[in-house]
């Protein structure tokens, strides 16, 4: 959809357009979709030799309608680009809501099995992006009084977004105003510090007066009773990254206008640059007196709890029926599994039922520094030669060919001091720059045994098949993308091929349980996080005596979980929850014998990327209702919470 067309525009091309095709579709092309039912093959990727086993598979009557809301989604984002501004979060209720409206107007009861999945695949996407809209409102109003004057900057983007002309006289006299305005707000929050630290707040009353109070948190309901000092910290930590976000859309801002427009510069030049370091001092007052960052060191892990409420709203909305406590309880039941096992390998090892000991003399079987390269390619190419061997997936040759390694940066390193992975491997290991310490512990939490357990899941059959064979299939579904998919997928081979005895010896076991009781640990600190009952700290320290952590790679592991801002609140625990549904799937298709696992694994692979509950749905040719809501429950008999 064109950048410039209306909303007016877009409900009308939907009804005029995408209602008919689909509903045409859903006529002419029902004997072409093609539901993929668990006793039937499904096709697997074609050689290079021939491209007939591509022709006639199944799909969506309603891909076309999913790709157009991906690039009308993707145009509005680029045009709406200024991050809690109310013109973008008016524009895009109004883009998700008419979306719904739409989607509510097709004859449901005429589309396919695929097609069904899509449509409400898009429809709890919309219901997703509308409740992520109100989240987004509630965190701006806890930050009005510590920032509620970048909103000026974010009215100034959206009328040069607009195309309005500039007035430079007035705009001069409202960033000088702005500009006192910030640097008054800081020299309160410098005074407040210094006579009592611990104080509620460092707003005067009369910005509360004028902001109106922070009485609501991220989940969109009263802010739930927890430390004052903490909470502050958390609203500041935002604020401050929110101020920052203001300074560099002033500066695109500003650029727009400065030197094309001589009389703009000539009376806007000197107040903006007033305000762009008054935003610096601020944020650096911010970060140091109420966040509590200290210059040349890593800054504290604060991040951004959004509430049981909010962590109920979005397991539903990635379908997923279970609540908090549930999940807790299926990671203290994974977690005794696993310490059990542990404690068996341990004694095996020679250690007795002490498997920390005999963690730590698998932690001390790392290579020399640059031999790392070698051991990943070799560990690599024995996952592709097992997978290939016992016929559990198709791994096109090209899949093979292409996948590349880097290293990653020591800066890169400190908030993933493990692999990343897909078609690139990124490789963590100690650099010269790096202290002792730190290479130490580089090499300790990348040793081989380590290692082994986590190539297969970033390259083949994991993250990089998986990239592979989405882009190639059922690609439209990328807009459903979810962890549970994604990452459920990897961790699951870790799995299986532990069921298949892939790590063979006790040292390599070592290293898969290492892993295991690593993501059930990420279940237990999400969840405890995001419902108030853990610090950052406390989970770093969770981490280092549960699962035997390096400390370093421990506050990495919580920094990139709860600090970064790259994953949303649910991504951590969508690694074991995950791969249990597949495991559970597994049992249910493949165990019963009504699929191959190779059907199993490609029929997966080619569905593309869907909450694991609808990879269910399309494999069993499960009836499907407009209403659907989450009812698999997977796991199993639960044991009782801690």
């Amino acid at each position: 959809m064109p950048r410039d067309r209306s909303f007016r525009h877009l409900a009308a091309a939907l009804a005029t357009s995408l209602v008919p095709l689909a509903l045409g579709a859903a006529t002419a092309g029902a004997q072409r979709a093609r539901p993929v039912a668990a006793e039937a093959s499904p096709a697997v990727v074609a050689p290079v030799t021939t491209l007939q086993p591509l022709v006639g598979l199944a799909t969506s009557e309603l891909t076309p309608v999913v790709e157009q809301y991906s690039a009308d989604r993707s145009a509005l984002n680029r045009r709406y680009d200024t991050d809690y501004s109310p013109s973008r979060r008016e524009r895009m209720h109004r883009f998700y809501s008419g979306w719904r409206d739409q989607l509510r107007a097709l004859d449901f009861d005429r589309l396919g099995l695929e097609g069904r999945i899509d449509y409400i695949l898009l429809d709890t996407k919309a219901r997703a992006e509308l409740q992520l809209i109100e989240r987004e409102d509630s965190l701006g109003a806890e930050m009005a009084p510590m920032a509620g004057f970048a909103g000026l900057i974010a009215e100034l983007q959206e009328s040069r977004r607009r195309l309005e002309p500039v007035d430079a006289p007035k705009v001069a006299r409202a960033l000088t105003d702005l500009a006192t305005e910030i640097d008054s707000a800081r020299t309160r929050i410098e005074r407040s510090t210094r006579r009592d630290s611990s104080a509620p707040g460092p707003i005067a009353a009369a910005d509360t007066a004028r902001h109106g109070p922070s009485v609501r948190n991220g989940n969109g309901g009263a802010a739930p009773a927890r430390d004052t000092t903490r909470q502050r910290k958390i609203v500041a930590a935002r604020s401050a990254a929110y101020v920052e976000e203001s300074r560099e859309t002033m500066e695109l801002w500003y650029k727009y206008f400065a030197g094309y427009d001589p009389i703009f510069t000539w009376w806007v030049a000197e107040p903006y640059k007033r305000v762009d370091s008054a935003m610096q001092k601020y944020v650096k007052t911010l970060r140091e007196r109420i966040v509590g960052v200290k210059e040349g060191e890593d800054p504290p892990i604060v991040g951004d709890p959004i509430g049981s409420a909010a962590l109920r709203a979005d397991l539903q909305l990635q379908l997923v029926p279970y609540r908090p406590e549930e999940l807790l309880a299926i990671a203290e039941r994974e977690f005794a599994w696993c310490e059990a096992e542990l404690e068996r390998a341990s004694r095996e090892m020679g250690f007795g039922d002490d498997w920390k000991a005999a963690l730590e003399q698998v932690k001390q079987s790392y290579v020399e520094p640059g031999r790392q390269p070698e051991l990943i390619r070799d560990l690599a190419r024995e996952a592709i030669e097992f997978v290939e061997r016992h016929d559990l997936v198709t791994v096109p040759p090209l899949a093979k060919e292409v996948w590349r390694m880097e290293m990653m940066t020591p800066e890169a390193q400190k908030m993933s001091p493990f692999f990343l992975g897909g078609e690139v491997i990124r490789v963590s290991y100690p650099t010269d720059g790096m202290s002792h310490d730190d290479k130490l512990m580089s090499l300790r939490g990348n040793n081989p045994h380590f290692s082994r357990a986590t190539v297969h899941h970033e390259l083949i059959p994991g993250h990089h098949l998986q990239g592979f064979m989405t882009s190639r299939y059922n690609n439209h579904r990328s807009a459903f993308g979810t962890p549970f998919w994604s990452e459920g997928w990897a961790f699951y081979w870790e799995m299986l091929l532990w069921d298949m005895g892939f790590p063979s010896t006790p040292q390599d076991r070592m290293g898969f349980l290492f892993w295991r009781t690593h993501r059930a640990a990420r279940i237990i600190f999400s969840v405890r996080f995001h419902t108030g009952q853990m610090t950052p700290q406390e989970a770093v320290d969770f981490l280092v005596e549960r699962v035997g952590h390096e400390r370093a790679n421990a506050e990495a592991e919580v920094r990139r979980s709860v600090d970064s801002g790259r994953y949303p609140p649910v991504y951590q625990l969508a690694y074991m929850i995950g791969a249990l549904q597949f495991r559970a799937l597994h049992e249910e298709l493949v165990g019963s014998g009504r699929m191959t696992s190779k059907q199993f694994h490609d029929a997966i692979l080619q569905g593309g990327t869907m909450p694991v509950e609808m990879v269910r749905a399309r494999l069993t040719s499960q009836r499907l209702t407009r209403d659907y809501h989450p009812a698999w429950r997977f796991a199993g008999t639960l044991p009782p919470a801690r």
